[in-house]
């Protein structure tokens, strides 16, 4: 593949298309187009607020799009990837009746009937087969919704994206589904380099069998189109002659991809008009507009969302969940999902990755970003990116306050875990929950570079600060170093988080304070952090419910909130981990406190990426110590001895990993010493793992190694 020269930012252009639609229908999903035209008439913008609902929400056609995708690069890049590679990412990512699926049961949703499949052994294609399935459930949307992360990889490559598109539908669909998955991916990836609707129809069609339902229902909507100009009579002889009446499930693909390309052919292009048509259409709102604004997104760039008289971006601040067993990756943003992708598109063309600004976390570089970031006080401070004011790239974020007194403070602050205990109850009820762990970690050092704009008439103090949960679950303010700008001046702040009790972190962000009144602004360059984790998770007074919800729980029975105990895990079947931390992390010791109360393996483990993947140091049945590695299908024994423990008797267990060497060791004696140099797993979080059983614990500390 040759890469377009603006492939990154069509790429976030078309992030912030997928989510920005999800947002619009998400509210009145499964509505008739009666129901949306009675309650709610023409969608054109946000209706969130018309429901008393958040307007960026946990769901399944964001994470699920932003993760399955992740494939490619658990599975070394493979221009050869496999449904089965892909259905194994799927057990590692997935928490069972918790994360990214509408978990609805067997026979019922589509995903959860291939998950099942997954878990008890039978692999991809097979798991998502019309043959084990029935064509009904085998036919359903979600192989389409899931689809553009795929064609994102594959700029202006068609075929390849067709490729990658029919493996990864296949992990969990069959049939149509898989067709009008492949005709959009087709679409998407040729929209990198090619303008015309109609050429970007006419190849996709090429791709798909032309006597299947998808094709023909296409053919027939362009057809239409030629004939009939109000999209209103379209729409009706599209619910006549393809609506859910003539198909079985509870959202069948093809009516609703019989939408999507309605709004494209009737929507002149346009992103407010086909933004308007997808949804005031009715039926799977979110999955519909989510797929046609990545696409015209692609297609048209950052431009597409400007004009008509809607603010699409500015509410939306970049910020999206992405709710997995990589706890650490959940709170995200547009900006970061597009450089993730855009990577891995690289990486198939054989091309180096791109670090903005040496890959500070949060770099503004693309046009109009925000990264998450926010106001605290929208009287006194606004934020933009805006052009310039960067040493290390081309923008920057603006931060323009108004002090009316002297030593007024205002703060702009980015969320790098659950932002407020409001937002997890919420998000406990609507069927996805907000699984997610802090990004920064004490022991880790903050770095961020600020200058003060030219024109400011006095020096302002610029400085970092940070929000964390107590253990009574109050959020706590923390202001770190700072200096004193004069106009034009610039400086680096680092400050090192030493206070390992100050955790879960929530917020991080920049504070700007004058000495008297004064209005002016400051440009935040770039933000991020680096260094291991320094911290200690222990039981304590108060209720501590998010100190608690900072492990994601991959427990079938979950956590169970006991005074005593910080943890106790509970396990009916197979087994469960708690994770905490960052992909990130690499070398490091972590030791916890763990008490069988009956299990039939306990302990603890290292470097983990998932439910699949990770390193483990545990006391299994027989009276048995043993050091495994989990790699997607395979367990491997990496070292085993005797070892004499009782149920209800507590072992102090520590697991070292510092480039492809382990340590392991129980109650201070050394058990093992291995070097693990195949296939070995290089970075991860901690957790804390049980199987069929009961356990508990009280304090996990985590220290960096030297």
């Amino acid at each position: 593949m040759k890469l377009p020269e603006d492939y990154l930012q069509r790429v976030y252009a078309g992030v912030l298309g997928k989510i920005i639609g999800v947002y619009i229908g998400r509210p009145f999903e499964g509505w008739t187009y009666e129901r949306v035209s009675a309650e709610l008439g023409e969608v054109r913008g946000y209706v969130n607020e018309h429901f008393y609902a958040p307007l960026i929400v946990t769901d399944d056609d964001i994470t699920g799009t932003f993760t399955f995708v992740r494939a490619l690069a658990d599975h070394g890049f493979d221009a050869n990837l496999s449904a089965r590679q892909i259905g194994q990412s799927w057990l590692n990512y997935l928490i069972e009746n918790k994360t990214i699926l509408w978990w609805s049961g067997m026979g019922n949703s589509t995903e959860h009937t291939a998950y099942l499949r997954l878990k008890h052994g039978i692999p991809a294609p097979r798991s998502g087969s019309a043959e084990l399935n029935g064509k009904v459930v085998a036919e359903q949307i979600g192989a389409q919704i899931f689809i553009d992360g795929w064609a994102m990889v594959c700029p202006g490559d068609p075929h390849r994206a067709v490729y990658f598109a029919g493996e990864a539908a296949r992990v969990s669909h069959d049939g149509e589904a898989v067709y009008a998955a492949q005709l959009l991916a087709a679409m998407e990836a040729l929209a990198f380099v090619e303008p015309s609707l109609e050429r970007l129809q006419d190849e996709g069609l090429r791709m798909i069998p032309a006597d299947s339902v998808i094709a023909r229902l296409t053919r027939e909507l362009r057809d239409r189109r030629e004939k009939e100009p109000d999209w209103r009579k379209t729409r009706a002889w599209l619910d006549e002659h393809y609506g859910y009446r003539r198909f079985g499930g509870n959202v069948h693909v093809v009516p609703n991809h019989g939408l999507i390309q309605l709004s494209l052919l009737y929507g002149g292009d346009d992103f407010n008009e086909t933004m308007m048509i997808v949804n005031s259409s009715g039926w799977d709102t979110d999955c519909n507009a989510g797929n046609v604004g990545c696409l015209l997104g692609i297609k048209n760039g950052l431009a597409c969302f400007e004009g008509g008289g809607v603010d699409w971006r500015g509410p939306v601040a970049d910020r999206l969940y992405l709710p997995t067993a990589d706890g650490g990756r959940a709170i995200s943003d547009a900006a970061r999902e597009a450089l993730e992708i855009a990577n891995m598109g690289r990486r198939l063309a054989n091309l180096p990755v791109l670090r903005p600004k040496g890959g500070a976390r949060f770099h503004f570089e693309l046009p109009g970003s925000l990264q998450g970031f926010s106001a605290e006080d929208g009287t006194t401070l606004s934020l933009r990116n805006a052009a310039g004011n960067s040493r290390l790239g081309k923008r920057s974020l603006e931060l323009a306050f108004q002090h009316t007194v002297a030593g007024q403070v205002s703060r702009a602050g980015t969320p790098v875990f659950i932002p407020a205990l409001e937002t997890k109850h919420y998000f406990e009820n609507p069927g996805y929950q907000l699984l997610a762990s802090p990004a920064v970690y004490p022991g880790q050092t903050l770095t961020a570079l600020i200058s003060a704009d030219e024109g400011n008439a006095g020096k302002v103090e610029a400085g970092l600060y940070l929000r964390y949960y107590d253990c009574n679950d109050d959020l706590c303010l923390v202001s770190g170093p700072s200096a004193w700008l004069m106009a034009g001046e610039a400086v680096e702040i680092t400050w090192k988080l030493d206070d390992r009790t100050m955790t879960p972190i929530a917020w991080v962000g920049v504070e700007a304070r004058s000495a008297v009144a004064l209005e002016g602004k400051l440009y935040l360059d770039a933000l991020g952090w680096q260094g291991s984790a320094d911290v200690e998770f222990v039981h304590g007074e108060g209720s501590g419910e998010m100190r608690r919800a900072a492990w994601v729980d991959g427990l079938d029975q979950g956590v169970q909130p006991w005074d005593q105990e910080h943890l106790r895990l509970v396990q009916n079947e197979g087994r469960g981990l708690v994770i905490q931390g960052a992909q990130e992390w690499q070398d490091y010791r972590v030791c916890a406190d763990v008490t069988p109360h009956l299990a039939k393996a306990a302990g603890l483990a290292a470097r983990v990426q998932g439910m699949r993947r990770y390193y483990a140091l545990l006391l299994c049945e027989g009276q048995k110590a043993r050091l495994v590695k989990v790699r997607d299908d395979e367990e491997t024994v990496l070292a085993q001895a005797d070892f004499d423990w009782q149920f209800g008797e507590m072992a102090s267990m520590c697991l070292e990993v510092k480039g492809h060497s382990l340590q392991a060791a129980v109650d201070g004696r050394l058990l093992f010493s291995v070097e693990d140099s195949e296939a070995p797993l290089e970075c991860g979080a901690v957790g804390l793992v049980v199987e069929e059983g009961r356990t508990a614990t009280c304090q996990v500390r985590v220290s960096p190694v030297g």
